[in-house]
């Protein structure tokens, strides 16, 4: 009785906490996402290229977190997952199509600090996909294509510049996500290792867009 008392507890916490965490903290908040996303207009078409090489960089190589994050999930999330990471991959492969759609990376100032920024982004998404904590691999995962909604759209404006097809995502949709957040959330430490895999993974989204901003910040009068 007392274990269903805390399950009930924590279960719908679970779920609204990701939803609060994404309003405070998501990339569709940040100040450069808005830009580069802005009608009218507001950035050069190389801001947004630069934002493509960048997102690729970091998601674009294979296996991406979502197919490394099912060994260290709940059994409850894995089919879940295996559907994220079949709608994963193909938005990997899109954004690496677009990659070479919209040219070659801008040229910018401090690239060799730039590339040692994303291997050590890449480090820190390798270790959430493969941390031993129950649910933070999952929640690193959840947050991921929770977040990527908020990613696709600017994706989308470079491909219709670039002249590339933009093929619909068929990554899990937020129900599902608040369902296997739920289900998977049947303790305190689990639910505390979901959200320190999402804050994380969010962290890692802001310190890209805060690069990308910086780099174009370098780029001016270049």
């Amino acid at each position: 009785m007392a274990a269903d008392l805390l399950a009930e507890r924590v279960l719908p916490s679970a779920a609204d906490s990701h939803a609060a965490r994404l309003a405070a903290a998501g990339s569709g908040c940040h100040p450069w996402v808005e830009d580069l996303g802005a009608v009218p207009v507001i950035v050069e078409p190389r801001d947004l290229a630069d934002a493509v090489h960048l997102l690729s960089s970091l998601h674009g190589r294979p296996p991406g977190l979502v197919e490394l994050a099912v060994a260290g999930s709940p059994l409850s999330a894995h089919g879940w997952l295996s559907t994220a990471a079949e709608g994963w991959e193909r938005e990997r492969l899109y954004l690496l199509r677009l990659t070479a759609a919209v040219g070659p990376l801008p040229s910018t100032h401090g690239n060799a600090e730039t590339e040692a920024a994303i291997l050590a982004q890449r480090h820190a998404l390798e270790t959430l996909a493969r941390s031993e904590r129950c649910g933070c691999a999952l929640g690193a995962a959840a947050a991921l294509v929770s977040d990527w909604r908020s990613i696709r759209p600017l994706l989308d404006r470079a491909a219709l510049r670039a002249g590339t097809d933009v093929p619909p995502s068929e990554l899990p949709d937020e129900r599902s996500i608040e369902t296997v957040l739920t289900s998977a959330a049947t303790a305190v430490a689990t639910e505390r290792a979901i959200r320190f895999g999402a804050e994380q993974i969010l962290l890692q989204h802001r310190a890209l867009w805060d690069l990308l901003e910086a780099r174009s910040e370098a780029r001016e009068g270049f």
